[in-house]
């Protein structure tokens, strides 16, 4: 499964053109792309017309949606978090590191146009898609 990030949903859904939107429109109809819950609620909620937000609703719920924390993911994101840390490295976002984890816990490849999810990519494990 390849879970997309908030990041390319929302270049996405700007009509913004990248390597990821690219790849993204090549593979939507696979059905192996799937998302996090997280990422529906940061995709969502930057959606200010309540007509193109129920339009992109529905749209990303055609997709695989997975529930992404919990306990065990939690402290597993603190304890990646905190791993990096130690490296010097500080992720600024809370959501790209239970999405990180969630991902290497899962055997997942993540599609990203972040630069937070390279130091899991390099330290950690994580898979990502590179189009």
């Amino acid at each position: 499964m390849t879970i997309i990030e908030s990041s390319v949903w929302i270049d996405a859904i700007r009509g913004v053109k990248n390597t990821q939107t690219v790849w993204l429109d090549a593979h939507v109809g696979d059905g192996d792309l799937g998302l996090t819950d997280l990422i529906l609620c940061e995709t969502l909620q930057g959606l200010r017309d309540d007509s193109f937000h129920r339009e992109v609703r529905a749209q990303l719920l055609h997709f695989q949606v997975f529930e992404s924390c919990g306990v065990d993911l939690a402290l597993e994101s603190a304890q990646n978090f905190r791993t990096l840390r130690k490296k010097g490295i500080t992720i600024r976002g809370t959501i790209d590191c239970v999405t990180a984890t969630f991902c290497i816990r899962g055997g997942h490849s993540l599609l990203h146009n972040d630069r937070d999810f390279d130091p899991f990519e390099k330290y950690l494990g994580l898979s990502v898609i590179h189009p």
